[in-house]
């Protein structure tokens, strides 16, 4: 099992999926499942981690379950070739949590930085979900359950895998070598880890509504697009204008190839040379939106279209979540009955245990252990 590439990623099922999960791993995804370099590929659905923060909405969740799963099919992934699954049907995951919690201080969670910023950005201060606290523990147990050896993340989640490792080193150095260490991958384009929304601000995200959605019509995306934040000081054409901190140029880095001037603004050879004349004035705001919206437009449009395709095969959808629920669950059990087994828990599968108690364990040598 070591020596296999097993990856597992996932979402949070809180809304619609949107242009900011599709450019940082979404279409990631798709390129390893069709490159064959993998060995199995493990998509979560965390529903009980999106549930930490939303317990007294549970609709807000449960209603997502299928929106999420309806942007992942119609974005390429394929139900056939990975392990589609929702989280709070593997029942194993608690019981690591458990074992895991065990491993870990207060101290140490409260020192982790993507924890904190998490806690302060959702203004908990004091009244902090207990869930919420330990998920740092939590996603530990989603990522040995499944023997990831590869976790897809963003640069803002580094510390939360930093803290699995530590864990699975932990866990190894007193119950024996059984857990795998996995290792972070982030994205390789920078921009693609960080695409901002709409309005400017840092991330684009459901909760500031700054977000244009995979799902979303033609008319909502160039309303989207027209009203993008870009330079406030490029009040008219002619206007020197700032590339840096500039949303739409930010989403050109992300998606624009030289192949689209050539399709949609020829005048440009690339995309340095639009820059360029935007720093140095002449090029209108408009002109630069209107050239971000054909690209967004043919990048969306396949996809939105499979979506309502799908959207007429609900109850086939579910049954791929349900049938790779029971897969992901299946391997879960075998990681928990080997944790189970190093810690010395798995009483009634110990036959030397059953026959003799432990106070026989060094007087009798040969008999046979499970």
């Amino acid at each position: 099992m070591k020596d296999k590439k097993i990856i597992l990623t996932g979402d949070r099922p809180t809304g619609k999926l949107h242009l900011g999960h599709y450019v940082g791993s979404l279409k990631n995804r798709v390129k390893i499942q069709e490159s064959g370099n993998y060995d199995k590929m493990y998509i979560m659905i965390a529903d009980a981690q999106a549930l930490t923060d939303n317990a007294d909405n549970p609709e807000k969740v449960r209603d997502n379950i299928i929106e999420v799963a309806l942007d992942y099919m119609a974005c390429g992934l394929d139900p056939k070739k990975v392990t589609i699954f929702i989280q709070s049907q593997i029942p194993e995951l608690y019981e690591l949590t458990a074992y895991y919690m065990n491993l870990v201080t207060v101290a140490r969670l409260q020192r982790n930085p993507t924890v904190k910023n998490e806690i302060k950005m959702r203004n908990f201060e004091s009244d902090i979900p207990t869930g919420f606290f330990t998920y740092p523990i939590s996603q530990a147990a989603d990522i040995t359950a499944f023997n990831a050896t590869i976790v897809p993340v963003g640069e803002d989640q580094l510390p939360m895998i930093e803290q699995t490792r530590e864990i699975v080193r932990k866990f190894n150095n007193i119950y024996g070598d059984t857990l795998i260490e996995p290792k972070a991958v982030i994205p390789s384009n920078d921009i693609c880890s960080r695409l901002p929304g709409t309005d400017g601000k840092v991330k684009m995200s459901k909760s500031l509504g700054n977000c244009i959605y995979l799902s979303d019509e033609e008319d909502v995306i160039r309303t989207k697009i027209f009203n993008m934040y870009t330079d406030p000081g490029h009040l008219r054409v002619q206007d020197p204008g700032k590339i840096e901190g500039n949303a739409v140029f930010t989403y050109l880095d992300a998606f624009a190839t030289n192949e689209h001037f050539a399709q949609y603004c020829p005048e440009y050879a690339n995309l340095d040379e639009m820059k360029a004349h935007y720093r140095k004035g002449g090029l209108g705001d408009v002109k630069v939106k209107k050239f971000l919206n054909s690209i967004i437009q043919a990048e969306l449009k396949p996809i939105r279209e499979r979506r309502k395709m799908l959207q007429e095969h609900i109850p086939e959808i579910f049954e791929y979540l349900k049938e790779g629920s029971k897969d992901a669950e299946m391997v879960a059990r075998e990681t928990l009955e080997q944790v189970k087994n190093a810690m010395k828990i798995n009483y009634f599968l110990d036959s030397y245990l059953m026959r003799y108690g432990s106070g026989f364990e060094k007087n009798i040598e040969t008999e046979e252990r499970f």
